[in-house]
């Protein structure tokens, strides 16, 4: 690269030939001049400023920490706003959930001084040293804040589902015939093999005789819908209920019925009068319970009623 200079001085043009060194070192010296001068006015601005004095630079210097403390204050309000909105929802939550967790107690059985969800639980352990703490930051804690919120919802389905299970369960219970239907305090034929009255073989018998007078009150052993209402020429004037889980219970040889096909009962509800109609040698019911058809002992499903845990192993059968 050649360079013609041309003045009037000189008495013929003069020409300087520039190789790509030169113009690399020109370049190169050109850059560490600007880094430098760059450098120096920094050091001598923002490093010296309140002992140059130079109101300019203080100028600079005070609105550039002026934007900065504005950046963080917005980042600390918006941050804040943002995690009391989510406290608000989780403390919402966490009254909802206290709500559900006392249904549940009641469902379950226990007893509110043996576990009050309103009181806090015990807590402690030794002081920790300095090595063992840790700060939390602004990202950590609202990490930490959308874990916890989680962790609530989760556990708030969970109890829904553990109450509508035992709400299901207590249905069950209350649809079980667990009450005995006369009251007296003897059977005088139970369920199994036993002597026929009439004939004197060894039969089966698939119910329970409760003997009583003529016209004592006969009560449903569980709540359900009446589907048979009839006179049957073996069980004399009977009645059927259907408790759903294909369970039934039958009454049998009563003197009069009080109940018609279609009519809903309630549990203990008043439904015959005990009689000796159909085939039968006194005054007395005769009660049998049937899963899917077939018969099965009544005292199984008479003794759980005092017995929780039976009763909800017949629940879930």
């Amino acid at each position: 690269m050649q360079v013609i200079l041309v003045n009037s001085r000189f008495a013929r043009a003069k020409s300087i030939t520039l190789s790509n060194r030169h113009l690399l070192l020109a370049t190169f010296l050109f850059v560490v001049a600007v880094f430098l001068c760059s450098s120096l006015l920094y050091y001598l601005t923002f490093r010296h400023a309140g002992q140059l004095n130079l109101p300019f630079v203080r100028t600079i210097v005070a609105s550039a920490t002026q934007d900065d403390a504005s950046r963080t204050e917005k980042y600390v309000k918006e941050n804040l706003a943002a995690m009391a909105k989510r406290v608000g929802e989780m403390q919402a939550q966490l009254m909802r959930l206290d709500a559900l967790g006392e249904r549940v107690q009641g469902l379950a059985g226990v007893k509110p001084e043996e576990f009050n969800f309103k009181e806090l639980p015990g807590r402690g352990g030794a002081e920790p040293s300095s090595l063992d703490e840790k700060t939390l930051g602004m990202a950590e804690f609202q990490a930490t804040l959308d874990v916890l919120a989680k962790d609530v919802e989760r556990r708030s389905d969970y109890m829904n589902v553990v109450e509508t299970t035992l709400m299901s369960n207590k249905i069950k219970s209350k649809l079980l015939p667990t009450i005995q239907p006369v009251n007296v305090s003897y059977s005088s034929s139970g369920f199994g093999w036993r002597l026929d009255p009439f004939t004197g073989r060894n039969v089966r018998h698939e119910g329970i005789d409760f003997p009583s007078p003529i016209g004592t009150p006969i009560h449903a052993a569980a709540g359900g819908v009446v589907i048979t209402a009839e006179f049957h020429p073996q069980y004399g004037n009977m009645l059927e209920i259907d408790h759903g889980n294909n369970i039934v219970t039958r009454y049998a040889h009563t003197s009069k019925l009080l109940m018609k096909v279609g009519d809903i009962v309630k549990r203990g509800q008043q439904i015959a009068l005990v009689g000796s109609t159909g085939r039968s040698t006194g005054p007395h019911l005769h009660f049998e319970v049937l899963v899917r058809g077939v018969q099965q002992d009544p005292h199984k499903f008479l003794l759980a009623g005092g017995n929780p845990a039976k009763l909800a192993a017949l629940a879930q059968n």
